[in-house]
């Protein structure tokens, strides 16, 4: 058996976190409102998430060509973040669930954005469920705060507690009967009301196209404006699509992000209205990096024995899988405990590190990757150098190694600096022109929270001061 060099804890937390800084009765809107004010508690708070917002095509719009002054605007009014080192793995739904919570994957259990399905029987299903998040949320802290909540497509939120007006993010196939379960998941009645307020069907849960992003960027001004919740989360998708297909920093994405800002213009006018002392923060989940080759790391394991195929190509059994997480591999074990099963996979491993088509930039053990917060199903964590993207399983007959058929990915270990994401925030208590330097994702739950006069306790970083 030939060893591997993997990653101790400490250098994993070096490599991973390397630049993370040490740091009941439904009330009606108004007697929220009236609740929440009286018990002296925060603001009202309007959250929103720009998929794949890259903090630089913020503070460096100009120099980019870019034209987003709703954006710009929180850099002098409010306070910002340099940059936001995320979680393992950099995907949407993991670093949602942390923007939600204020801590690691490892702890909310939202380790990846599908589900660990190695034969393919949940049809690509994903993490929508809330009951999968193991974490106190912010809509758990605002409810005990005494504010009503709101959810436009947030991840993770299908059924989700203390969402007062819920439009959850799910889909299954792109057919109409997805609208028909996205009806029966929404607050009962919600999409009905707001259907006939803006006169337009509300978008498909499987549309992230700009147009998807205009259609639930006018629900959430319809939902604010009817039922003035004292905190709404709102999500936005047409950027991360756009940078999936030709790229970050293309022309296409730069178009997809100046019509986004025009959506968080509406999204914040609609706030001030209802809510004057309303503090607005603006977020992403992580930010992106050129591709140009596609690893699919079930080949060697097929190879190996390690992962069998039926006649149809299909994967029939397996000892230990690949399960790709955009620009990684979770490494999972049928035996975790079989100590000759992990000699075969490090021995896999090895080979592939020396292969220079493989692109593996590192590889975490277990004590490394549950020190890092990652996934704990997965035995061995594979990162993939930067223009590669992980392949999930497709058939046997792909090779290891092919051209991308996307131009962008992220997904990769926190570290690298192409992944950072935005936090911008203004409003009362906020100060004003404030850079925040760069800050650990886990430290936002916990300052919103405090923000709304609710508390996270058991947030893995303090709340940012953001009144100095």
């Amino acid at each position: 058996m030939r060893k591997l060099p993997l990653l101790t804890p400490a250098t994993a937390l070096a490599t991973v976190l390397a630049s993370v800084l040490a740091t009941g009765a439904m009330l009606a809107p108004a007697d929220a409102s009236a609740r929440a004010a009286a018990a002296g508690a925060g603001h009202p708070l309007l959250l929103i998430s720009i998929d794949g917002l890259r903090p630089g095509d913020v503070a460096d719009a100009a120099d980019r060509g870019l034209k987003v002054p709703n954006l710009r605007s929180f850099l002098a009014e409010g306070s910002y973040a340099s940059g936001v080192v995320g979680v393992l793995p950099t995907l949407t739904y993991p670093s949602h669930t942390t923007l939600l919570t204020g801590v690691a994957p490892a702890r909310h259990g939202i380790v990846n954005n599908t589900t660990f399905d190695p034969t393919a029987i949940n049809e690509g299903g994903w993490y929508w469920y809330a009951e999968d998040n193991k974490a106190r949320t912010l809509w758990d802290a605002a409810h005990d705060a005494g504010l009503t909540t709101a959810n436009v497509h947030w991840p993770v939120s299908v059924a989700a507690r203390n969402v007062t007006w819920n439009l959850p993010q799910i889909w299954r196939t792109g057919h109409p009967d997805d609208a028909k379960e996205l009806r029966a998941l929404s607050t009962p009645g919600l999409t009905g009301e707001l259907e006939t307020a803006t006169g337009t069907a509300y978008a498909d849960g499987k549309d992230e196209s700009l147009a998807g992003d205009r259609n639930r960027a006018r629900f959430g001004v319809s939902l604010i404006e009817r039922h003035h919740p004292g905190f709404v989360t709102a999500y936005l998708t047409a950027l991360d699509h756009q940078q999936h297909g030709t790229g970050p920093g293309s022309d296409e994405a730069h178009a997809t992000l100046e019509v986004i800002d025009g959506l968080v213009g509406d999204l914040v006018a609609a706030e001030r209205k209802a809510h004057p002392d309303a503090v607005i923060a603006v977020v992403s989940d992580h930010g992106f990096a050129s591709v140009d080759t596609a690893i699919n790391l079930y080949r060697p394991f097929i190879d190996a024995g390690l992962v069998k195929v039926d006649a149809l190509g299909k994967i029939a059994s397996w000892e230990a899988t690949p399960w790709a997480s955009g620009g990684s591999f979770a490494i999972v074990l049928a035996r975790p405990d079989d100590q000759a099963l992990r000699s075969r996979v490090i021995d896999v491993l090895a080979k592939l590190q020396a292969d220079p088509a493989a692109r593996i930039d590192s590889v975490l053990n277990p004590p490394a990757i549950a020190a890092a917060g990652g996934n704990p199903l997965a035995t061995y964590y594979v990162n993939l150098k930067l223009g590669a993207v992980a392949v999930p399983f497709i058939n046997d007959k792909l090779p290891l190694s092919f051209p991308s058929p996307v131009k962008g990915m992220h997904g990769y270990f926190p570290a690298a600096l192409e992944l950072r994401s935005t936090f911008l925030i203004k409003g009362p208590g906020v100060a004003r022109g404030r850079n925040l330097g760069e800050i650990d994702m886990r430290a936002i739950a916990p300052t919103l929270a405090k923000v709304m006069g609710g508390t996270l306790p058991k947030a893995e970083q303090p709340a940012l001061a953001l009144d100095k």
